[in-house]
């Protein structure tokens, strides 16, 4: 059906308006006209006037509209509908709108044309003007309403917006009922295990009962078939764990505190095994998943025994250092004291019981510092029998007297060039060890060897790339010996085979360290029942030859050496008992000490004496300034002369502050004065 076509009537306005707008450009032509158009600017002018004459007249006839009123019949179409409807036209302006409109949205005469509607409703009528029907959102009196736009004749729109929430749907009460069985309704207990379960890496089993430990296995994957104690199907679930660890679980089954569903329990057959255990409840029926960790809880115990080791390295080095300074201090004292009281004074055995009690403490801090990784190594040419002779005394104290020691010197026992202190603490190490296994299997001795082996016997005796002639030490006992599947394990750190409380697992990798730094090389040899039988290998020294046979020169009593001597020192040390006695006895001895406290203290002294010190000794660890970064200052003012650092940790903890430095030796503490005359001696003779 055709649509009618917009009648428009007589607008006085809009007749008045095309007047003056006609007269507004006679009145601009006139001009041109009353000279002619025989110039070009006149025609030009004449042109464009009648050009804009015409676009005027096209834009006020397209702007006259029909009057806002409503087309006959217009209420009574949107007063059918029951939804708030309108009837806009498409600038806005509402036409027609129903009651339930003037409700919602009120008497306003345009749909908004501004706010957060805008967008929307633009949107929706540029839709409707191409014959679509489009959504818009409408924001009204604090509320969002959803409308939608229709097309309606020429340039016109029916507004409509979408109903309340609609009404609950009734249903029967059958129906009801079925609907509320259906939601509450559970899956039926599982029959089998699914895939995935079957085929797990993991034990995994079906359970049956309303206790998970008291419930009988109606299925279990390979998995679990082939865990220690497994009963088969028909068993209680619960025999497969260990009796503490399945009680610990019923209980945090009962009180709920399992942590997301996870219980851990050892298995009943096998206690060294540990597991976690997940279960997951159906109706009547449970899936249980039994995993494996004991890796897992031996990598964390190895971790945490590592950290508590390296807790106590740190606490020992540190002990370490601090004891250190005040052994030098007493050491030091004691060589005061010595020139005051010497041999044939009441007071002379006194102190030198003092002195040997010392030593043995300084023995103590050089285990602790070889404990903590901070020892300085010291090697030195030591004759193998001599070694393990005026080792065994202190042997034959810590075996005690139920344990009996033997030793068996071979003939022509080489020399070897190692750190006595290290060595002895391996041969305690493995002594030790023998001791406890003794014990164990009511055996009664333990037997330390020692030879000259050829290259041929090493390969025999477990040194499969021996070079040349080998110093052995073979430490053996009668014990239960080691068995056979940890023989491969015996030399990884913690690991141990001693109770639990009685052993860090540290002893053999500890002497497995020492030996190969020492370029040596350790085997073991064990059968069960016969004992174990440790054998350390170390390269023999071979003393460089020599020429011409020298003259042996006849017995003369040798002379005291001269430790006097002359120059400036610049003693920095933040211990006072340390730096008041060094500085005296050197002193003592001629030369001329300037102490500093500190670094910084140090560094204004070696300005103010620049040039003019022969030898810096300082301390490494100092509160402020360190030792290396003292030395980095202060070596313009030092004029190359030569510097001896003196410290309770190894030199090693250090050298790397110390690259590109030259004419700089160490000292380790505790040190007595005698050392340090020594030392200091030979470094201003060098630097001469």
């Amino acid at each position: 059906m055709a649509e009618p076509t917009a009648k428009r009537r007589f607008d006085p306005l809009t007749a008045a308006a095309v007047v003056f707008f006609l007269m507004a450009v006679a009145f601009a032509a006139a001009p041109a006209i009353n000279a002619g158009p025989a110039t070009l600017a006149g025609l030009m002018l004449l042109i464009g006037l009648a050009g804009v004459a015409c676009l005027g007249l096209f834009a006020l006839r397209g702007s006259v509209e029909a009057a806002a009123e409503s087309e006959p019949g217009a209420d009574k179409l949107i007063e059918a509908l029951s939804e708030p409807a309108a009837i806009a036209a498409a600038d806005g302006r509402i036409h027609a709108a129903n009651g339930a409109w003037k409700t919602v949205l009120g008497m306003a005469p345009r749909l908004p044309k501004g706010g957060p509607s805008a967008a929307s409703l633009f949107s929706a009528l540029t839709s409707a003007r191409r014959g679509l029907t489009a959504q818009a959102s409408i924001r009204a009196n604090g509320a969002e309403h959803n409308a939608t736009i229709s097309p309606l004749g020429a340039r016109r729109f029916l507004v409509r917006l979408a109903a309340g929430p609609a009404e609950p749907l009734a249903l029967p009460s059958a129906a009801m009922e079925v609907l509320t069985a259906f939601s509450a309704a559970v899956p039926p207990p599982p029959k089998v295990l699914d895939a995935f379960a079957a085929a797990s890496p993991f034990g995994a089993a079906l359970l049956e009962g309303d206790d998970p430990l008291e419930a009988t296995i109606i299925e279990a994957n390979p998995t679990l078939a082939a865990a220690p104690g497994y009963g088969g199907v028909g068993s209680v679930f619960g025999d497969l764990i260990e009796t503490a660890s399945r009680a610990d679980a019923a209980q945090k089954l009962k009180d709920g505190t399992a942590s997301a569903g996870a219980l851990e329990v050892r298995l009943a057959k096998d206690p060294t095994k540990i597991a976690h255990l997940y279960l997951s409840k159906g109706s009547g029926r449970w899936v249980a998943y039994l995993v494996d960790v004991s890796e897992q809880k031996q990598i964390e115990l190895q971790l945490a025994q590592s950290q508590k080791m390296q807790a106590i390295g740190q606490l020992a080095g540190g002990v370490a250092h601090d004891f250190n300074n005040l052994l030098t201090a007493i050491f030091m004292q004691l060589d005061v004291l010595s020139t005051r009281h010497p041999v044939g004074d009441p007071s002379y055995e006194g102190l030198s019981e003092i002195r040997s009690t010392s030593t043995r403490a300084a023995d103590l801090v050089r285990k602790l510092l070889a404990f903590s990784r901070k020892q300085t190594v010291q090697r030195e040419i030591l004759d193998l029998g001599e070694l393990i002779s005026e080792f065994e005394v202190l042997l034959r104290r810590v075996l005690q007297e139920d344990v009996r020691l033997e030793t068996e010197y071979g003939r022509n026992l080489p020399h070897v060039r190692a750190d006595r202190g290290q060595l002895e603490t391996a041969v305690m190490n493995l002594a030790v060890n023998a001791r406890d296994a003794t014990r164990m299997n009511g055996g009664s001795c333990v037997t330390i060897r020692t030879a000259r082996v050829t290259e041929a016997e090493a390969h025999a005796l477990g040194y499969p790339s021996a070079q040349g002639e080998q110093a052995l030490i073979e430490v053996s006992d009668d014990g239960p010996g080691i068995a056979s599947d940890v023989v491969d394990k015996i030399f990884d750190p913690f690991f141990t085979t001693k109770p639990v409380g009685e052993g860090t697992g540290l002893g053999l990798a500890t002497v497995y360290g020492i030996v190969k730094q020492s370029d040596g090389w350790i085997s073991v040899d064990s059968r069960p029942g016969e004992g174990a039988a440790f054998r350390i290998f170390l390269p023999v020294h071979a003393a460089p030859a020599v020429l011409d046979k020298p003259l042996v020169p006849k017995a003369t009593r040798p002379a005291a050496r001269d430790l006097s001597g002359a120059g400036r020192i610049l003693f920095v040390e933040d211990e006072d008992a340390v730096r008041g006695v060094a500085a005296k006895l050197l002193r003592a001895r001629g030369y001329e000490v300037i102490e500093a406290a500190s670094g910084e203290e140090a560094l204004d002294l070696a300005e103010q004496h620049a040039g003019t010190i022969d030898l810096m000794i300082s301390d490494v660890v100092m509160p402020g300034m360190q030792g290396p970064d003292l030395l980095k200052q202060a070596r313009i003012y030092l004029a190359g002369a030569p510097v001896m650092f003196i410290s309770g940790y190894a030199e090693a903890e250090f050298s790397n502050l110390l690259e590109g430095e030259t004419n700089v030796s160490f000292l380790p503490k505790p040190i007595d004065i005698k050392t340090l005359a020594e030392r200091v001696k030979q470094e201003l003779q060098k630097a001469a």
